[in-house]
């Protein structure tokens, strides 16, 4: 067992000094990830002090000293996950509203004939999100891959039926 490994073993029996030097060694590490995802140092700083909490209170539950850093990692992950959604709640309103634009603009039929000419894919997400009103998150579980590319397929999905409602019609304002 490394020094690293007992360090761990010791933060995760209540030392808290252990804690603080394990935050010490990875800090470096989680500040990156948290700019890769954030794109603002300041959130990010904020994003270690978010972090640093979580995982205290639940340092208890490593059981693994070799995975501490990726266990801290994917805490860092999860929290800047949570703070996208939050920042992009009005973005997905903006998505909404794209959407309310096409079906003002075209009849019922139309946005489905166009969705008849989509991969299975663009169809399902589509319909799963704005005619079952499914969250990311549930449609993510429900095709069993990450959030992240569910919202990759959905704006690609409403891009091409964005396209095929504007070959059809050729209405250019939308």
């Amino acid at each position: 067992m490394n020094a690293e490994e007992l360090l761990v073993k010791r933060a995760v029996s209540g030392d808290d000094q252990a804690f603080v030097k394990i935050m010490q060694l990875y800090k470096e590490e989680l500040y990156k990830t948290a700019l890769a995802y954030l794109k603002n140092g300041d959130e990010a700083l904020e994003a270690i002090q978010e972090v640093t909490y979580r995982a205290y209170k639940s340092i208890h539950q490593v059981r693994d000293a070799s995975y501490v850093k990726t266990w801290l990692i994917r805490i860092m992950i999860n929290y800047c996950n949570d703070q996208l959604k939050k920042n992009k709640r009005e973005v997905l309103g903006e998505e909404l509203l794209q959407v309310q634009e096409i079906s003002e603009d075209h009849s019922g039929l139309e946005i489905k004939d166009a969705m008849e000419d989509l991969d299975d894919r663009s169809r399902e997400i589509l319909t799963l999100k704005y005619f079952h009103d499914l969250k990311i998150k549930e449609i993510a579980a429900s095709m069993q891959c990450p959030e992240g590319t569910v919202k990759t397929w959905l704006n690609k999905a409403l891009k091409a039926l964005k396209g095929r409602l504007e070959e059809k019609g050729g209405n250019q304002s939308v």
